[in-house]
C-alpha cells in the first residue's frame, strides 16, 4: 500500500510551494523540506498512514495548527519526512453540559469551538489571545497555560481523555474513555470522558502531553470548559514595578477569586491593543510599565451578587499591597482589553511590533518571576538588544502555586544582525535562566539540551517509553531527547 491508496489524491501534497510552507517556521531551527504533506480526515486514515510509515521506515511529523509556528516542533529534523496534517479534522464530537466537557478533533480552533459551546451555556478555557488557526487540542497537549487559574488544578488541565494512534500503529483511548465499550454506549450509560488517568493507575494522557508528537498522534480529546458568564466585569491594575502585582496575583488566586488573572508589561499589552507599529509605539508610551488584568464572571443564579462580592474582596487584596482596581488606565480601558482576549486578529499580535518574534517560556513561582525576567533583560542589554522590545507575560497556574513566564523577543526579520542577537538569547539565554532556577517543562529545539543535561535520568526513562510506543522511531524523530 502507498499513500495514494490511503488518502484521496487531492490530500497528498507534493508541490514545492506547499512543502516550502512546512520547511521552516518562526524559530531558529534548521529548515528541512519534507517529502510530502498528507491531509488526513479520520482516525482510520491516521492509523493507516502510521502503519505505512512503519513498513517503509518513513518519518512522520504531526501538525494540527495553521501557521505561523514558533517553536520548531513542526519542522522536520531529518530528511524524507512526511507531514501528517490533521487540521481538516474539525468535528466537535460531543458537548456535555452537565459535566462541562467537550470532545473535539485536533483541527478545531478556538473560534470554531466557541459557538458550539455557547449553545450549551459553556465557554472554552483559553490561552492568552491564540492565533486564528491554533488547534485547541494541540494547545493543551502542549500544556499551554489558560488565563483563568481558578480552573487550573493541575498541569494536565483542561485536557482529560484522548484517543491516540501510537507509533506502533495501535489505537488506544485513555482515562475514563478506556472502558471496554464504544463511546456511544458509554454515553447511553451516562458516562463522561472527564477523567484523564487510566486505564489502571497509569496516566497515559500525561505521557502524551509535551511529547511534541514523538509517541503518538492524538485524534480526539476531551477538554474541560467553564460556564458561560451571564455578566462579566474586567479590571486593570497598573504599577511601575512587577513585584507588587505578583503579590496581588498570589492573593487573588489564593482566595480563588476571579477568572482571568494575568500580568503583562506594556510592550506586550500595547501589541495586543494596537494594530500598527505607530499605534503600538503610541500606546507603549502611555501605558503603565506593568498591568494586571482581572476578569470576574457572573455565572449561576445570582451573577450580579457574585461580581459584587468578588470585586469587593479583590479590591481589599489590592489595597493591602498599596494598589487599586481600575476600569480605565492611561492608554487603555478594561473594556478594550476584554475585547481583544479572544483569538488574535490578523496579523498575529506578536508580529505587529517589529515583524518577527522569538519566544522563551518556562515555569517558576510568582516570587521568583521578576528576578528571572531581570536576568534575561541583563543578558539582552549585554548583547545591545533593546530591553523595551522584550514583551513579558506572567500567568499564574495551578491555583497560583506556580506561574508561566513568557518572554517575547521582537526583531526586524530583514536584519540578520537583530536575528543573530535574538537567536543567541533564545539558546544561551535559556541555559542561563535554567541555571537561575527557571524550569523548562516544554523543551523545544535547543532547550532540550538545557532540560535533559540537568537531569539525564529523565532522558533515559523517556527513551525507554519511546521504545515501547514508537519502536521504529518514526514519529517526529530528533525532537526532545530522541
Amino acid at each position: 500500500m502507498n499513500l495514494e491508496e490511503i488518502v484521496a489524491e487531492k490530500n497528498l501534497l507534493t508541490t514545492p510551494e506547499v512543502l516550502e510552507d512546512y520547511r521552516r517556521d518562526r524559530s531558529f531551527v534548521r529548515p528541512i523540506r519534507p517529502r510530502a504533506v498528507v491531509k488526513v480526515r479520520s482516525a482510520g486514515e491516521v492509523q493507516a498512514v502510521v502503519t505505512w510509515a512503519n513498513e517503509t521506515r518513513t518519518p512522520l511529523v504531526p501538525v494540527s495548527s495553521a501557521g505561523p509556528h514558533f517553536n520548531g516542533d513542526t519542522v522536520p529534523s531529518v530528511g524524507g519526512a512526511v507531514i501528517v496534517d490533521l487540521s481538516d479534522m474539525k468535528r466537535v464530537l460531543r458537548v456535555d453540559r452537565r459535566n462541562r466537557v467537550v470532545m473535539i478533533e485536533p483541527g478545531v480552533t478556538f473560534d470554531e469551538l466557541r459557538p458550539a459551546l455557547e449553545k450549551a451555556g459553556l465557554a472554552p478555557l483559553t490561552p492568552l489571545v491564540p492565533r486564528q488557526g491554533k488547534s485547541v487540542l494541540t494547545s493543551f497537549l502542549e500544556r499551554t497555560p489558560i488565563t483563568a487559574p481558578r480552573f487550573h488544578w493541575e498541569p494536565q488541565d483542561p485536557l482529560q481523555c484522548v484517543e491516540v494512534i501510537y507509533g506502533t500503529g495501535e489505537l488506544m483511548r485513555t482515562g475514563s474513555a478506556a472502558l471496554p465499550l464504544s463511546l456511544e454506549k458509554q454515553w447511553e450509560l451516562g458516562k463522561a470522558q472527564m477523567r484523564g488517568m487510566g486505564p489502571s493507575q497509569v496516566d497515559f494522557t500525561r505521557l502524551l502531553q509535551g511529547a511534541q508528537g514523538t509517541l503518538g498522534v492524538v485524534t480526539w480529546g476531551s477538554i474541560k470548559c467553564r460556564p458561560l458568564p451571564k455578566q462579566k466585569k474586567m479590571f486593570l491594575v497598573g504599577c511601575t514595578a512587577a513585584a507588587p502585582l505578583m503579590e496581588l496575583a498570589y492573593g487573588i488566586t489564593f482566595r480563588k477569586l476571579g477568572e482571568e488573572v494575568l500580568v503583562l508589561n506594556r510592550t506586550n499589552l500595547s501589541a495586543l491593543l494596537g494594530t500598527t507599529e505607530d499605534e503600538i509605539r503610541t500606546l507603549r508610551d502611555r501605558l503603565p510599565p506593568w498591568v494586571l488584568v482581572l476578569g470576574i464572571d457572573g455565572a449561576g443564579v445570582l451573577p450580579e451578587e457574585k461580581i459584587a462580592y468578588q470585586e469587593a474582596e479583590c479590591a481589599d487584596v489590592a489595597q493591602s499591597v498599596g494598589l487599586a482596581l481600575h476600569a480605565v488606565l492611561p492608554g487603555t480601558t478594561a473594556r478594550a482589553v476584554e475585547a481583544v482576549l479572544g483569538a488574535s486578529s490578523e496579523p498575529y499580535w506578536k508580529l505587529r511590533w517589529r515583524g518577527a518574534c522569538a519566544e522563551i517560556f518556562f515555569l517558576t513561582t510568582l516570587d521568583k518571576a521578576c528576578g528571572l525576567v531581570d536576568t534575561l533583560r541583563g543578558l539582552a542589554a549585554d548583547r545591545l538588544y533593546c530591553t523595551e522590545d522584550i514583551g513579558v507575560y506572567i500567568q499564574p497556574t495551578v491555583q497560583g502555586a506556580n506561574c508561566h513566564v513568557h518572554l517575547d523577543l521582537s526583531y526586524a526579520p530583514a536584519s540578520r544582525h537583530d536575528a543573530a542577537k535574538v537567536a543567541w538569547l533564545v539558546d544561551e539565554g535559556a541555559a542561563v535562566l535554567a541555571g537561575a532556577g527557571a524550569f523548562f517543562s516544554r523543551p523545544y529545539g535547543p532547550w532540550a539540551r538545557v532540560a535533559y543535561d540537568r537531569n539525564p535520568q529523565v532522558a533515559v526513562a523517556q527513551r525507554k517509553l519511546k521504545q515501547i510506543f514508537d519502536p521504529n522511531g518514526i514519529l517526529n524523530p530528533g525532537k526532545l531527547c530522541f
